[in-house]
């Protein structure tokens, strides 16, 4: 007659659930990260001319700047989350018949400034100053 599960059985039972995804079997460890960066980076190189630019100069800029965002690809376009959370993403114009592509920034990203601060960025070119102030964007966005 069966009495359950053990608090061992149950203890065991975590442990290797704790193990699984670490492993990212459970959608949540190292290797579901690692297919949602590959699957973001596919993304970007589907992209061309000026929006490819924008999310390649985009994706180096959170590598160097905020090593901590993961990348993956969120709602079709590049995105870059903290702990689950989108932080920062690029709208290209293609996918959205627009004239210009934009990186914007969710309410979660730490970019408060007073009672009025901008969370969306139009980008009609790629340039040392734009990548300068996409830059100091991402680090405080990021935290």
């Amino acid at each position: 007659m069966a009495q359950g599960i053990s608090a061992a059985e149950l203890q065991a039972l975590k442990l290797r659930a704790a193990e699984l995804r670490a492993e990212g079997a459970g959608g949540t460890g190292t290797k579901e990260k690692e297919r949602e960066a590959a699957d973001c980076v596919s993304l970007i190189e589907s992209l061309e001319g000026l929006d490819r630019q924008i999310a390649e100069l985009l994706h180096r800029v959170v590598k160097d700047e905020a090593p901590h965002l993961d990348p993956q690809v969120r709602d079709g376009v590049p995105a870059y989350a903290r702990e689950g959370t989108v932080i920062v993403f690029f709208q290209p114009a293609s996918q959205h018949d627009s004239r210009y592509g934009s990186i914007g920034f969710n309410d979660e990203a730490f970019l408060d400034d007073g009672d009025f601060w901008a969370t969306s960025f139009a980008v009609l070119a790629v340039s040392d100053k734009f990548e300068a102030k996409l830059r100091g964007l991402v680090g405080k966005a990021a935290g």
